[in-house]
């Protein structure tokens, strides 16, 4: 394989991606020396924070409208679906019902939910953790992005890196000219407000499992962030020639990585007997002093499993399964399937850690080494059933530690949906549980961009992409989006087609366009321009575009059965999850397929419940809609709240309908004019630009009142709402207005 093939594959989704594709990312980081971070249906706070002293009363006190709420158990799958991706083949959670008649036989499975942009696992994740928008906490692009250094060349950024640190660059050599600014990032330039802090201050402790940027990610940044450079855990990894492959084959990848505990201030379990190091948040609002963490299996896992090593929940020894030695411990993010992710879980609970986190690894691939299964393949439906026993086991084993709907917050959901790259399977009308499907084609179609642009356009401009179905695009260079250089660059993109593989026909692959005035509408745009792209192609989903040679010499688009599932576009099945919810003050509603809500809703949603606050205001709002009575907050039963928040969606949210119309509208403007006359851009841009300044003083507006009467008990008027919800629907005229080719 090639310099261009390698890191083609090295840029492939999560964890590096998705499974294989994250782990090929984050083995990465070993090669470097070590270092001392729509649809239908539809900030910063100034509160105080408590003190850490007035919190830390020995025990976990939440504070949920009936005082039921004792434990928090948040279960984050990658790519796991409500929706079937073949009406003949049950979908993954039909598939799995022992976690899908428990969600809709006690509380509520929202079907209508949705994702941010750009859609993929590290931003989908730290959305539904914290609440915001990438705008807001720094990573709207992910799994990887690029910055621009002081001479207009980029070097390759990883969101996957632990919560403090600096963006994570895994050039080799190192990069004389770094971003040192928090990977983890707030609108106003500080590192963000960490997601563990309202349950700490609360007493309690949190168990993060393979959780994203929660836990130590890379054996590169975080192990000196963390331990510090001369630590020995540091010298553990520097010594040991495992640790320096380009795919980590060492025990203090398993040691270190994946696996941590934020502990409330003065609490037991972090001692420094049990090796706790101190969980430092420099900028977190309030401050933060005094705390402690545990960081790797290495530390946790003693304290959750005292007997032995820890098992999964078929009684298995946790390990990673490398050969020729395999090491116990974390068993890297492709290894976090149901029964070792729920194993960790159980084990947390029932060892005084009473709020968890965890993550579980897709279904869809064949981990660790591939290739993708499509829909019904056999397989695909052994790994599903596989996750079904285990969370038969899980709930029993919770059940019988008393643990259960009556005194646990439940929260299910996926960071993303997906699109299928691939033929019809064979024989027609499988389904997959009695009839296995197989695929003669099958796999995502991977398109030389730069190839395609150089033989199709002429244009050899030299560029570098975040290698996706919605890349972000870097100039060279680094010039405006008024430049004549990359106004013709946008236009040849727009008119690039290809010879489908699997169907035969000939696709233009270009869906839709984003320059950084879009961006910032889809609330892409962080506070360090560095990580600002020249613009955001979203192509059409079958398509996995890189920038290799300019030129076709060797085929510009192949089909690879590698990868199946495509991710990071706009498109409905793309965009669209679910989310589930149990527990004391949720309302058994079975499946809610109306209420409009994304992952910012999730955070406040929460906080709401458990009566906790953090300290910076949401980009979601708390879905009350699924609250029991008992459990609405006085302020939002007049009906006015509901009405707020309804509208507040449809102008904020990155997939609601007016990030659709403006993204439509960009669109337009970027694949218009020429290079003698750009007039349309021009105009179409200026209004985009203040129909988004609008957008953001409105949304500031909603938020306020929403938050207002979400924590503090401030009820919305009516005139109030009225006001607010006549002007939202302006606002979204304006820009469905601004959508239309009739304009």
């Amino acid at each position: 394989m090639g310099n261009a093939g390698f890191f083609q594959a090295l840029l492939k989704r999560r964890w590096v991606v998705k499974g294989l594709r994250r782990r090929r990312l984050l083995n990465v980081a070993a090669l470097i020396p070590l270092i001392g971070a729509a649809f239908a249906g539809f900030a910063t706070n100034t509160q105080a924070a408590p003190s850490a002293a007035s919190s830390a009363t020995g025990a976990c006190q939440l504070s949920s409208a009936q005082g039921q709420i004792q434990h928090v158990i948040f279960v984050q799958f990658d790519n796991t679906h409500f929706t079937r991706d073949n009406p003949n083949v049950p979908s993954d959670l039909e598939q799995m019902p022992n976690l899908l008649n428990f969600i809709k036989g006690n509380g509520v499975l929202l079907s209508n939910h949705h994702t941010p942009l750009i859609s993929h696992t590290a931003t989908d994740i730290l959305t539904s953790f914290t609440g915001l928008y990438g705008d807001h906490m720094g990573v709207p692009v992910s799994n990887s992005f690029r910055y621009f250094n002081p001479d207009g060349t980029t070097n390759l950024g990883v969101s996957f890196a632990y919560w403090t640190d600096p963006v994570f660059d895994p050039s080799v050599p190192p990069n004389p000219t770094p971003d040192s600014t928090f990977n983890m990032l707030t609108a106003a330039g500080k590192n963000a407000p960490a997601p563990w802090v309202p349950y700490t201050r609360a007493g309690c402790d949190v168990g993060q499992v393979a959780t994203a940027n929660t836990v130590l990610e890379n054996l590169a940044t975080d192990i000196p962030t963390v331990f510090g450079a001369g630590s020995p855990q540091a010298l553990a990894v520097s010594g040991d020639p495992g640790c320096q492959l380009s795919t980590p084959n060492c025990q203090s990848f398993s040691d270190f990585v994946g696996i941590g505990v934020h502990c409330a201030l003065g609490s037991s379990l972090c001692s420094a007997a049990n090796g706790a190091r101190p969980d430092l948040l420099p900028d977190e609002p309030g401050g933060y002093s005094g705390y402690m963490g545990l960081f790797g299996h290495k530390y946790v896992a003693p304290l959750v499993s005292p007997t032995g090593p820890l098992a999964d929940l078929n009684g298995n020894v946790i390990q990673d399964h490398r050969t020729p030695t395999s090491h116990i411990g974390f068993p890297g993010f492709d290894g976090m399937s149901a029964s070792v992710s729920l194993s960790y879980v159980a084990a947390m609970q029932e060892h005084g850690i009473p709020i968890t986190y965890a993550y579980i690894s897709d279904a869809h691939d064949a981990h660790p080494s591939g290739p993708a299964y499509g829909p019904g393949q056999a397989g695909y439906v052994a790994a599903l059933a596989a996750y079904n026993d285990a969370f038969g086991r899980f709930f029993k084993r919770l059940a019988d530690d008393g643990i259960n709907k009556s005194n646990t917050l439940f929260v299910f959901t996926a960071d993303e949906g997906d699109h299928f790259a691939g033929g019809p399977p064979n024989p027609a009308g499988c389904n997959g549980v009695t009839t296995p499907c197989t695929y003669a084609k099958i796999g995502e179609i991977n398109t030389n961009y730069a190839g395609l642009l150089a033989t199709e356009q002429g244009v050899t401009t030299p560029f570098k992409v975040h290698s996706d179905d919605a890349p972000t695009v870097y100039i060279t260079g680094n010039p405006t989006r008024t430049d004549p250089n990359t106004r013709s660059f946008e236009r040849a993109t727009s008119k690039l087609t290809a010879l489908n593989p699997i169907n035969g026909k000939s696709d233009t692959i270009t869906t839709f366009l984003a320059d950084p005035v879009e961006m910032k509408a889809l609330h892409m745009i962080t506070a360090d321009p560095r990580r600002t792209p020249t613009f955001t192609l979203f192509a059409d989903p079958n398509y996995f575009l890189f920038a290799g040679a300019p030129n076709c010499t060797s085929p510009c688009v192949t089909e690879n059965p590698g990868f199946a599932w495509n991710h990071g576009d706009v498109q409905p099945e793309i965009v669209t999850t679910w989310l589930g919810m149990v527990g004391p003050g949720i309302e058994h509603r079975g499946v809610d397929r109306h209420t409009w809500s994304d992952h910012t809703d999730i955070r406040p949603t929460l906080m709401v419940l458990l009566g906790l606050k953090d300290d910076y205001v949401h980009d979601g709002r708390a879905l009350t809609e699924e609250f029991s009575s008992r459990t609405r907050p006085a302020a939002i039963r007049n009906g006015k709240f509901t009405e707020v928040a309804r509208i507040y969606k449809q102008i904020n949210a990155t997939v609601g309908p007016f990030g659709l119309a403006t993204l439509k509208a960009s669109t337009r403007a970027i694949e218009s004019g020429s290079a003698s006359s750009d007039s349309t851009y021009t105009d179409l841009e200026n209004r985009l630009m203040s129909l988004t300044s609008d957008r953001d003083a409105l949304a500031a507006q909603m938020i306020s009142l929403l938050e207002g009467a979400e924590f503090n008990g401030h009820a919305i008027s009516e005139h109030q709402a009225e006001q607010l919800v006549d002007e939202g629907h302006e606002l979204l005229e304006k820009a469905i207005d601004l959508a239309s080719p009739e304009d």
